[in-house]
């Protein structure tokens, strides 16, 4: 599952909002348009506002698939995306996160707020335990992560998350580099306990 890792959607997490700095909406934008010319889909939270929109607005413009997978409140309150591939509308957010982790052979997260670093951090999680084999990445736009991936090494070094596990979240700023991570993905075999002894 290293170099040959099949990638023909990815699940992309990101803001409902653009963020402060052009350069979120620049790089959504941009990765919008790589996975249409690399023929990968996207499959994302189905908004049309924020960086959701601008991603796949710009998926489809360049001839991509965009499957958007949203919750009916959300629907209802007008911010879904109607020109998508594909639009899955479902009950609640538990089941959008199952439908986006079905459909999708990775997960990328753009910058966001608290709902993308839910979403990340739950596949990642699932990854850990064993649950599933696909690999997990965050597009580091501007620095925005930078301080996360610092608070995730600290995590490491305070023993309560492998070195091996921290490895599986691929972190780039560029999005050719990302994506080439994530061909090459090697799910960790490892426990996911530290000192289990203790327990």
């Amino acid at each position: 599952m290293s170099a040959t890792f099949s990638l023909r959607r990815i699940a992309v997490f990101c803001g409902s909002s653009p963020g402060a700095r052009s350069e979120y909406r620049d790089v959504a934008a941009a990765f919008g348009r790589l996975l249409a010319t690399r023929g990968v889909g996207l499959v994302f939270g189905g908004g049309r506002v924020g960086l959701m929109g601008v991603l796949a607005d710009a998926t489809l413009a360049a001839g991509g698939e965009a499957v958007g997978v949203i919750p009916r409140a959300l629907w209802d309150l007008e911010v879904g995306h109607a020109g998508l591939t594909e639009l899955r509308v479902v009950d609640s957010m538990h089941e959008r996160k199952a439908m986006m982790a079905e459909l999708a052979d990775a997960f990328v997260a753009l910058p966001g707020g608290i709902g993308t670093l839910e979403e990340l951090f739950e596949v990642w999680t699932w990854a850990q335990l064993g649950l599933h084999a696909k690999p997990c990445g965050l597009l580091d736009v501007a620095g925005y992560f930078a301080p996360l991936a610092a608070f995730l090494d600290h995590a490491v070094a305070e023993r309560f998350l492998r070195p091996e596990h921290r490895a599986m979240l691929a972190i780039a700023a560029d999005a050719e580099a990302l994506l080439a991570a994530l061909g090459r993905y090697e799910p960790a075999d490892v426990s996911k306990w530290i000192d289990r002894a203790d327990i």
